[in-house]
C-alpha cells in the first residue's frame, strides 16, 4: 500500500490518503518536548506529499491556532492548495470569557469557521469536523449551520469526532430527513489499547456511510516500543496524563507486538499502525509526528502485511470489553443464521441450550 493509494471517504466521492497526516504537534506553543519547530513542521509536510500524499488534519486549537497558520503558510508558498484536502475542526474555545467563543451554536460555528479560514489562508475548507459533542446545543442547529456552510462553498464536507455514536446517528438522520449536507467522516481513538469503538461507533459508521479515521493509532506513544514489561518504564507529562499507567493487559499487547516485530524484521510501532491500516471499517489512519523521523518511521508501516494469524493474535490479545449489548448481539448469531452454517464468512456455533440438528422443533 502506498500514500497515494487513495480511497473515497465515506459515501462520497472525496479522494483521501490512506494514512493521514495530523498536525496536532505543529508549532511549539505547547513547549518544544510536545511540539515541532515551523522548520520541522513544513519538512514533514513536504516529504508527506512528496510520497503522494494529499491529506492533512487540523483544529483550531491546537497549539492555540499555530497549527492551521502553518499549514496555510506552507500551502500558499507553495501554491498548491487546490491538490491538497485540509481538515480542521470547530468546537474548542480560544477567547477567554466569550461564552459563544467555543461550542457548536450558529453564532460560534460561524466565527470558528471565519477564524480557520484566516489562519489557513484559504477561501475554504475540505473537511470540516465537530471536534466533540455540545450538549448545550440541540444538533438541529449545528447541523443547518454546517449546511449553510457547504451552500456557501466555505466547506466542502462535514464530519463528527470524538462523539457518542447515538448522537452521529441522529446528526445524520436528521440531515437525510431535511436534505441537508450529510457526514462523510468520523475521527474516534482507535488503537490496540483502545478499541471500544469496534462496539457501537464503527458500525454505525459504516452502516451511515461515514468513512472512520482513528486517532492516536499508538495510543499516545504507549506503543511506541520505548515502554515494556521488562524496563517498566512509565509515560510522563500530557501523554501519561493521558494514557495512565500500564495494566497487565497493556504489557501482554506490547510482549505479542515484540515478537511479531522481531517476525517481520521491524518495530513495535510498525506492527501496531500495521494492524490499524489492516482492520475492517478504517478508511484513514490519522498519524501524527514531532520529527520527520519519526514520520519516516510511522509510514513503514504501509509496507508490512499482516498475516491473518498475526492479526488473529493481536485481536486475541487485545480484546477489548464492549457496552451490552454488543458482545450480546455478536454472540447470537445462532439465533437467526443457523448451527453449523457460515454467513458472510463467519461460522456459527450451537449454544448449549439451542436445537441441534436431530433435536425435534416444535
Amino acid at each position: 500500500m502506498r500514500l497515494n493509494s487513495y480511497i473515497t471517504l465515506g459515501r462520497s466521492g472525496l479522494r483521501v490518503s490512506p494514512v493521514c497526516l495530523g498536525s496536532m504537534t505543529f508549532g511549539e506553543d505547547n513547549g518544544s518536548s510536545w511540539g515541532a519547530s515551523v522548520a520541522t513542521s513544513e519538512a514533514m509536510i513536504s516529504r508527506y506529499l512528496e510520497l503522494g500524499g494529499n491529506f492533512i488534519d487540523t483544529a483550531n486549537i491546537y497549539t492555540k491556532g499555530h497549527s492551521e497558520k502553518i499549514i496555510g503558510d506552507f500551502l500558499t508558498k507553495q501554491g498548491n492548495r487546490d491538490s491538497i484536502v485540509v481538515a480542521t475542526k470547530f468546537f474548542c474555545n480560544l477567547f477567554h470569557n466569550d461564552p459563544n467563543g467555543g461550542g457548536a451554536g450558529r453564532k460560534a460555528i460561524i466565527r470558528q469557521c471565519e477564524e480557520s479560514l484566516r489562519r489557513l489562508n484559504t477561501d475554504y475548507i475540505d473537511l470540516y469536523y465537530l471536534h466533540n459533542w455540545d450538549r448545550y446545543t440541540p444538533v438541529e442547529e449545528t447541523m443547518s449551520t454546517l449546511n449553510d456552510l457547504v451552500q456557501s462553498g466555505k466547506v466542502r464536507y462535514l464530519g463528527f469526532s470524538d462523539s457518542p455514536a447515538w448522537k452521529v446517528a441522529q446528526a445524520q438522520l436528521i440531515s437525510y430527513f431535511r436534505g441537508w449536507s450529510p457526514l462523510i467522516a468520523l475521527q474516534t481513538e482507535y488503537s490496540l489499547m483502545e478499541r471500544t469503538a469496534e462496539g457501537e461507533l464503527i458500525p454505525m459508521a459504516s452502516e451511515l456511510g461515514l468513512g472512520v479515521l482513528p486517532w492516536s493509532p499508538l495510543k499516545m506513544g504507549a506503543l511506541s516500543g520505548k515502554y515494556t514489561r521488562s524496563n517498566g518504564e512509565r509515560m510522563q507529562g500530557a501523554r501519561g496524563n493521558f494514557k495512565g499507567g500500564f495494566t497487565e493487559k497493556d504489557y501482554d499487547i506490547i510482549d505479542t507486538l515484540i515478537r511479531i516485530s522481531a517476525e517481520h524484521q521491524t518495530d513495535v510501532p510498525t506492527i501496531a499502525l500495521a494492524y490499524v491500516f489492516a482492520k475492517d471499517g478504517i478508511s484513514s489512519t490519522i498519524i501524527g509526528a514531532r520529527t520527520l523521523e519519526h514520520l519516516e518511521s510511522n509510514l513503514k508501516a504501509l509496507d508490512i502485511q499482516l498475516s491473518a494469524e498475526q492479526i488473529r493474535e493481536l485481536d486475541q490479545v487485545s480484546r477489548p470489553v464492549l457496552n451490552f449489548p454488543a458482545d450480546f448481539n455478536n454472540n447470537s448469531s445462532p439465533n437467526f443464521s443457523g448451527a453449523g452454517v457460515t454467513v458472510n464468512g463467519r461460522e456459527t456455533v450451537r449454544p448449549g441450550n439451542f436445537p441441534g440438528k436431530d433435536d425435534l422443533v416444535y
